[in-house]
């Protein structure tokens, strides 16, 4: 009998768990170690997908500026580096990687590359697109720097597209009502 790898199995896993909530899915980071979300809980999250040659890819510096500020109250960014507008995330992990840390200083963590649509969407973003799960806040990603803020207790307590930029006014209010001022 032959062995899958983990990361297959782990993939396989993920796809057959109930997706009830976020804290039941395990992704794998930039480095390719699985990672359970439930690592996250009682933590607040902006998880964002992002790419390093679009239009919107300056934001990397106010997310990082956001996780610098809130991070010692609970917050968590955490980047989803994805290549389904433009082809505008071509590189490789390693790539991906070696930019946000050289051009950006980021500390956040960033995750492999992932689809954050279409047929082969991950299901992370399966769940938190999902209109029937997550009415307010569901609905197809349209383009890079899509932004959910999930709470403490793992609910999408707030999504704001690309043209929001994370130092926005309405995203520091959000943020800050999430981690209980």
């Amino acid at each position: 009998m032959k062995l899958l790898p983990t990361v297959l199995l782990l993939t396989a896993f993920a796809l057959a768990a109930p997706m009830n909530s976020i804290y039941s899915l395990t992704v794998t980071d930039i480095d390719g170690k699985p990672t359970p979300l439930s690592q996250f809980r009682g933590k607040v999250l902006l998880i964002v997908n992002v790419a390093s040659r679009c239009g919107y890819t300056p934001q990397y510096e106010q997310l990082q500026a956001l996780y610098s500020r809130y991070k010692d109250r609970g917050l968590v960014v955490v980047g989803f580096p994805a290549n389904n507008f433009m082809e505008q995330e071509p590189g490789s992990n390693l790539e991906i990687k070696e930019f946000c840390t050289r051009k950006y200083n980021v500390s956040f963590p960033i995750m492999a590359k992932i689809s954050v649509k279409g047929a082969d969407q991950a299901p992370l973003y399966q769940y938190l697109t999902d209109i029937v799960k997550n009415p307010t806040y569901g609905g197809e990603i349209k383009w890079n720097f899509t932004k959910f803020l999930i709470d403490r207790n793992g609910t999408i307590v707030n999504r704001f597209e690309p043209r929001t930029e994370p130092g926005d006014a309405e995203v520091i209010a959000a943020i800050e009502a999430a981690l209980g001022r």
